[in-house]
């Protein structure tokens, strides 16, 4: 006759598979979710560093350290960083840079504004 420890056990053999399966799942859905999410945000970065540059080169281009137009300038900057110029505004050497970029659907947005210091 089979003791209740042996019967207990029987019960309970291939449990382990199933929960493996079940980790693995959630693991994957859970990367599923994250992915996107992490590359949205890095994306983020890259804009923001994108509006920097970009309103770098209209500041230096205003200032005259650089030839050319200063929103042609920014346009390029935005460019090489992956990003579109939606607004560019120069006031004297004060140059402020919008830009945007598309990444999985989402209109990622940034602004920048760059210059000389303010003086004392």
């Amino acid at each position: 006759m089979a003791n209740r420890r042996d019967v207990w056990h029987e019960a309970e053999r291939g449990s382990g598979s199933v929960l493996a399966v079940g980790v693995i799942g959630a693991v994957l859905a859970v990367t599923v979710v994250l992915l996107p999410l992490l590359a949205v945000l890095a994306a983020g970065q890259a804009v923001r560093a994108a509006a920097d540059a970009a309103a770098l080169a209209a500041a230096d281009t205003a200032s005259g350290l650089v030839a050319g137009v200063p929103c042609q300038a920014a346009a390029t900057a935005a460019e090489l960083g992956g990003a579109a110029v939606t607004a560019c505004a120069v006031d004297g050497l004060i140059a402020s840079v919008t830009v945007v970029r598309t990444v999985l659907g989402f209109d990622l947005a940034s602004r920048a504004r760059a210059g000389p210091p303010p003086s004392r």
